[in-house]
């Protein structure tokens, strides 16, 4: 009888503790949902850009091969590559920077006839096929082997051993020149600010544990001005992890390729959209404790879909503009992962990385915005 009441006494305490029971049941489930609609529900199909400079003719040898690069399936038919044609080799090193591409290949003038000839026996100059490509981009291997694999089994069916191809792969930016330790560094520089979370959702919920909230209804001071104070505290706080975090980075030879102070600019960014979010979690939890529990669950998120821990493949939802808008896009550190990869990486200076700044400014503001909301909505109407 008694573990029976011991039971009952600990259902009600969770039921009353609606939230966190709902986000604990939910939190794997949603997480197979989420890779289920990644992964399409079989394997990633990857994107890659081909110039053809040899002509786009039916029949030519060329577009035979762009033909088999597209046949290359997983077991079950779904596609490896999905290839896409363009004319701009600018366009498509920026697509490739934007990561809205994994590869750029490059078939030049005279291809299908160096093979044509070869194939008759005749003696030919070689022919250089041009292969373009992020190299730290973790997908970026994967699918150059693929394709160059499928270009040179065409080539040693029609020709024999023998092949006039040669590969030119040209790394984008100074990708090529990076350690195994600078490759990590942007990601980790994006969990230092993400971890702010903790800190911003538990220092206003203990503004509203410890009475704050009752002072401020007897004075003139308002949600947004509370709010701001601490978030402004916050966001600096934030700016100072990433500068020590990139001292440290760079005390242990790390180099940044573009200026450093737009990578700064990036992490503050990114810091004032993690307080919005915090903001939110803050309206939500009743002790400190809630707060720092309910933090994990946003955590796990700006964590696991945005690029940060491990990539995350493109899953377009529509275009504007130009530009491709993908799911997992309303996530800040989507955006700050590929400006500061463009920035530390790839040399990028402040005017390649307007359009993610933007979009940070844009998430954060709405996320700060939703935060006062609730914070009015939820605190002060039952304070």
């Amino acid at each position: 009888m008694r573990l029976m009441r011991v039971f009952l006494k600990s259902m009600r305490e969770q039921l009353r503790s609606y939230w966190l029971l709902i986000l604990s049941i939910s939190i794997a489930p949603m997480f197979v949902l989420l890779y289920w609609m990644i992964t399409g529900g079989g394997s990633t199909t990857y994107r890659v850009l081909i110039i053809n400079l040899d002509g786009q003719t039916a029949g030519s040898v060329s577009t035979t091969v762009i033909e088999k690069i597209q046949q290359l399936s997983y077991a079950d038919g779904q596609p490896i590559l999905k290839v896409t044609l363009i004319e701009d080799q600018t366009t498509a090193e920026t697509k490739l920077r934007n990561r809205e591409a994994t590869a750029l290949m490059i078939f030049p003038e005279g291809f299908s006839s160096t093979l044509v000839a070869a194939e008759s026996g005749r003696s030919v100059d070689p022919v250089s096929l041009t292969l373009i490509g992020d190299l730290t981009n973790p997908y970026y291997p994967m699918v150059s082997i693929m394709a160059v694999s499928a270009v040179d089994e065409y080539v040693k069916d029609m020709i024999g051993q023998y092949s006039p191809v040669i590969l030119n792969e040209i790394p984008l930016g100074a990708s090529a020149a990076r350690t195994e330790f600078e490759i990590y560094v942007p990601a980790l520089l994006i969990l230092a600010v993400v971890m702010l979370i903790f800190q911003v959702a538990m220092t206003i919920t203990r503004e509203v544990e410890n009475g704050t909230l009752r002072r401020l209804q007897m004075t003139k001071m308002t949600a947004f001005d509370l709010l701001g104070g601490i978030s402004l505290t916050q966001v600096l706080i934030g700016v100072s992890c990433v500068l020590l975090t990139f001292l440290t980075a760079s005390l242990l030879g790390f180099h940044s390729q573009g200026p450093l102070w737009v990578a700064v600019l990036i992490g503050a960014v990114t810091s004032f959209s993690i307080v919005g979010v915090g903001l939110m979690i803050a309206c939500l939890a009743r002790t400190v404790s809630e707060a720092f529990i309910y933090s994990n669950f946003p955590l796990i998120f700006l964590m696991f879909f945005t690029g940060a821990v491990f990539p995350i493949p493109p899953m377009p939802i529509f275009t504007v503009a130009g530009r491709t808008i993908g799911m997992f896009d309303f996530l800040p550190p989507t955006h700050a992962i590929v400006a500061l990869n463009k920035v530390l990486t790839l040399g990028a200076g402040l005017k390649d990385v307007i359009y993610e700044l933007s979009m940070l400014l844009i998430l954060s503001t709405i996320y700060f915005g939703i935060g006062v909301w609730l914070f009015n909505k939820i605190r002060l109407k039952h304070s």
